[in-house]
């Protein structure tokens, strides 16, 4: 950034006096202290939130347990270990106990 001279300052005050007049000055003063004040407020909320977002990304997750899923929950419950087995092998065993007839206990 370019440093501003004393004389920069003087000149830029000057074309602001022209522009808005004495009277204006100290109400543009106090628009541009809040303005400024809301920025730097704007600013440290945003990166507070990215702080928090960094941390939450970085931290390790609790472990927890895996979920069965449905063809899980089906496999169980025709009897079919589900130990070591994918989703998609755990359907072909499924697919296989559905299509072998049922034995039927006789009276």
């Amino acid at each position: 950034m370019l440093p501003i001279g004393t004389s920069e300052l003087i000149l830029i005050f000057a074309v602001v006096m022209l522009l808005f007049g004495a009277s204006k000055l100290p109400e543009l003063a106090r628009s541009m202290g809040g303005s400024v004040g809301e920025f730097k407020k704007a600013q440290k909320e945003s990166e507070q939130s990215f702080k928090e977002f960094e941390k939450s990304i970085k931290e390790p997750t609790a472990e927890t347990p895996a979920a069965k899923t449905k063809v899980q929950e089906t496999a169980e419950k025709l009897g079919i270990d589900i130990k070591g087995k994918t989703d998609d092998e755990l359907l072909e065993e499924i697919q296989k106990a559905a299509e072998k007839p049922k034995e039927v206990a006789e009276p």
